[in-house]
């Protein structure tokens, strides 16, 4: 069985490297594969911060906003794919065509969906509409998540506005310490190897 994967979440525009920094870190450490949306800010940070981690084994995937567009060249159909480049931390590009986010970050055509599906384990850091939609999507889909804001918020609401949504006990975590962050993050994992029956990777 593969390595558990831990998807990251947050700002596309603002790195937040003291929140980003201490989760890329904990993910390397724990031995899981990093997945974020491959592009800038949190995205990048924790993806700096994962992939310098000494003695790391997991690796960093990015799902990549894109759009295909269609043409008639000869009387044949051709098809272009448009993509988002990956941050240079990125070592596992996933090109889609799925060219959605921000307020539109639930529909069918966002790359949110495969974010959110993709990920054994999901934290979210400060971010605007698009993280609050991958955040909505989790806790919408029964899955856990965990939190860690920093007292910052997500799209102006903070973290126990995610906490009042969550379907059942326990579901949505809020990590208030780099200390408590290590520490919801290690016992998700080792839940996820329980359920799993077995190690991480």
């Amino acid at each position: 069985m593969g390595r558990i994967i831990v998807g990251v979440m947050g700002s596309g525009t603002r790195g937040y490297p003291e929140l980003a920094g201490c989760v890329g870190r904990a993910v390397a450490r724990l031995g899981c594969h990093l997945l974020t949306g491959g592009g800038g800010g949190v995205m990048e940070e924790v993806s700096r911060a994962f992939c310098q981690a000494p003695g790391r084994q997991g690796v960093c995937l990015g799902i990549l906003k894109g759009r295909v567009e269609t043409s008639i060249e000869g009387g044949r159909v051709v098809l272009s794919h448009l993509t988002d480049r990956p941050n240079p931390w990125v070592e596992v590009p996933i090109h889609t065509h799925l060219p959605l986010s921000g307020l539109q970050g639930r529909e069918p055509g966002s790359r949110n969906h495969l974010n959110v599906l993709s990920s054994n384990i999901m934290v979210a850091l400060p971010g605007g509409e698009g993280t609050r939609s991958e955040v909505t999507l989790r806790i919408d889909h029964g899955l856990g998540l965990l939190l860690f804001l920093g007292g910052h918020g997500i799209a102006g609401h903070k973290g126990e506005h995610f906490l009042a949504q969550a379907r059942y006990p326990g579901q949505v975590s809020l990590a208030g310490s780099t200390e408590e962050l290590e520490e919801l993050l290690e016992r998700a994992v080792r839940e996820e190897v329980r359920r799993r029956g077995g190690g991480p990777g």
